[in-house]
C-alpha cells in the first residue's frame, strides 16, 4: 500500500516510538519503523526493509535504510545481530535473549527466554564490564 494509505494511526504509534527514542520523526524514519515495528519482533536486513518500503512506494535508497537503521540502533530501537553469515541482521527485540540460525537459508529464530542459561563467565578484562551475551545455535532441517 502506498505510503499516503498507511494508516494514521500506525504513524502516531511509530512517530511516538520514534520521539521517545529521541529521534525526529521524519516521514522515511517514520514509514520505516512502521515496517519494522508494527509485524512483532522480527529479524531482518537493511535489502529486505529496503524490498519491503519499495513495496509500500517509499522511496528511499538502501544507504537511506543502512543509516536509518544504524541510527535506530543507536536509540535502542534494534539491535545488530553479529551472526557470522554474510549478512547483518537487525533485531526489534532489544531484550536479552538468543537465537537459532537456520543453516542454508540464514534464517534467524528468537530462542525462547529461559531455555539456555549461561553461568561461569569469566572475568572482563580490567577497566572493562560484560554487557551482554550472545548464543547462537546453528540448526538445519533433519535429513
Amino acid at each position: 500500500m502506498p505510503v499516503e494509505q498507511r494508516s494514521k494511526s500506525a504513524d502516531r504509534d511509530a512517530a511516538a516510538r520514534l520521539r521517545g527514542a529521541g529521534l525526529r520523526p521524519t516521514r522515511q524514519r517514520v514509514a520505516l519503523a512502521d515496517l519494522l515495528f508494527a509485524k512483532g519482533d522480527r529479524h531482518l536486513t537493511a535489502e529486505e526493509l529496503h524490498e519491503e518500503a519499495s513495496c509500500i512506494g517509499c522511496s528511499c535508497s538502501l544507504a537511506t535504510v543502512y543509516n536509518t537503521l544504524h541510527q535506530f540502533t543507536e536509540a535502542g530501537l534494534l539491535r545488530v545481530l553479529s551472526l557470522e553469515t554474510a549478512k547483518t541482521y537487525f533485531d526489534t527485540n532489544v531484550s536479552d535473549h538468543h537465537h537459532f540460525v537456520v543453516e542454508g537459508c540464514n534464517r534467524v529464530l528468537d530462542i525462547p527466554v529461559g531455555n539456555i542459561s549461561v553461568t561461569d563467565l569469566p572475568e572482563a578484562p580490567d577497566g572493562m564490564e560484560i554487557t551482554h551475551v550472545d548464543v547462537v545455535i546453528r540448526v538445519r532441517p533433519k535429513r
